[in-house]
Parts: structure tokens; C-alpha cells; sequence
């Protein structure tokens, strides 16, 4: 079942597009802590995202490039601000869709359905989703999701680009250079400290997965990834 996550202050409102989307055969979960809009996608990895610019701490127009960072799922803005610049905003920042109120929800279930088939379904440029494996590991690279013993973690863009890197050289060294090149287009203008944070946030997802220790650092050389968690299951 597709999973649709809703973005929306008005609980009135917010309940009966979630009961439109059910009637459809979608799941549907409305945010509920509008301060971590983020951590509510992690949570319930949606298929689509219906995102209010009108919220109650930051604005849609930011939560829509924060989900970029995670994700390229179809993003379809619903709001009451019907300008021009408003719809180009968030077309600029990585929405797909705006959707202005009041609206018929007929028309909010065709979009949703629209921009679903486009993305998953008939209208799909590529409907064979790519899959990544070390062992048990499972990397979907355009899903930014990473899989290991049932348990799933979602990623960031550059995350994900990281352990695809490491998990299709393990277990070979991949240098620190290369790394930088292929996830930054001008190294030049990175802070060398960024790789190291987006290091570390790897090991940690890794971590929770039941991975300890899955990423090696290799002075003077880089990283290289290891199946622990293989030599943890074997008797």
C-alpha cells in the first residue's frame, strides 16, 4: 500500500483529506509535530507528500528543501496562497505540484494519483527500482533507504551517494579524494570536515541497523566497508 504523508495545521482539514485518501486505498498519516517534519518522513517513509506552506514554525517553502536533502518522492504543495511568486517558490524548491484552497478534493486525489503513476507506476521512466547488496544489505539509491535484517533507515542524497560508493568497492579502500569528487562537484569549495559528519552519520544509521564497526577508516588512504554483521550472525 502507497503511503501518503500529510503536512497540514488545520486538524479539521488534515482529517478529511486523510479520509479521501483511505477511500482511495492510500495509507495516510498526518503530521502531527510541526517542528520535525523531517523526522516524521524518516518515520513513515511516504511514497508522496501533500506539504501546507502556511505552518506553524518554518514555512513549507523550508521544509520542502529539507526534504530534498532525503528524497525525491513527489512533493505536492496545498495552500491558500494563490500568488504567482508563491507557486514559483515552491516550484523552485523542489515542489512538484501546488495545489491552491479551497479546493475540490476530487482534484487533490487526481494529482495524487497522477503524479504516483508517474513516479511508480504505468508513466514510470524506469519501473525496475535499483537495489545495491553487501550480503544482507540492501541500498535503494533513488529511495534513499537502507535495509539490513528487516529494519529499514532512511538517508540523505548525500548518504546515500556515500554507501553506494563504499558498498560497490567493498571491501576496497575507497580514498578520501574520491569520495569528495564524486560527492561534491568542486571539492575545492567543500570543508574537509563535511566529509567526516556525513561519515559519521552513515556509521551511526549503520549502527542502529545492527551494523557495528561496518566502516573502517584506513589512515592515509579513506574508508572501506566491512560485513560485520555477517561474522556477527555466524556461529
Amino acid at each position: 500500500m502507497q503511503r501518503i504523508l500529510l503536512c497540514e495545521d488545520d486538524p479539521k482539514l488534515a482529517a478529511l483529506l486523510c479520509a479521501w485518501i483511505e477511500k482511495y486505498g492510500y495509507e495516510a498519516t498526518a503530521v502531527t509535530d510541526f517542528d520535525d517534519v523531517t523526522g516524521a518522513f524518516r518515520m513513515h517513509r511516504p511514497h508522496l507528500v501533500l506539504l501546507d506552506v502556511n505552518l506553524p514554525r518554518f514555512d513549507g517553502f523550508y521544509w520542502c528543501r529539507q526534504l530534498r536533502t532525503m528524497t525525491t518522492c513527489p512533493i505536492l504543495f496545498i495552500s491558500a496562497r494563490a500568488g504567482e511568486m508563491d507557486q514559483v517558490m515552491a516550484l523552485e524548491y523542489g515542489g512538484d505540484d501546488y495545489i491552491t484552497k479551497p479546493f475540490h478534493y476530487e482534484v487533490v486525489m487526481a494529482k495524487i494519483r497522477s503524479h504516483l503513476r508517474r513516479v511508480y507506476g504505468e508513466y514510470a521512466a524506469d519501473k525496475t527500482e535499483r537495489v545495491v547488496r553487501l550480503d544482507e544489505l540492501a541500498l535503494y539509491p533513488e529511495r534513499m533507504e537502507l535495509q539490513l535484517a528487516g529494519q529499514a533507515a532512511a538517508l540523505t542524497k548525500k548518504e546515500a551517494e556515500l554507501l553506494e560508493l563504499l558498498v560497490t568497492q567493498s571491501p576496497r579502500v575507497v580514498s578520501r579524494d574520491t569520495l569528495l569528487e564524486r560527492l561534491w562537484d568542486d571539492q575545492h569549495f567543500v570543508d574537509e570536515n563535511t566529509l567526516n559528519v556525513n561519515i559519521a552519520r552513515v556509521r551511526k544509521k549503520l549502527q542502529e541497523l545492527g551494523a557495528d564497526n561496518a566502516i573502517e577508516t584506513v589512515r592515509g588512504a579513506g574508508y572501506r566497508l566491512l560485513a560485520t554483521w555477517s561474522a556477527k550472525e555466524a556461529p
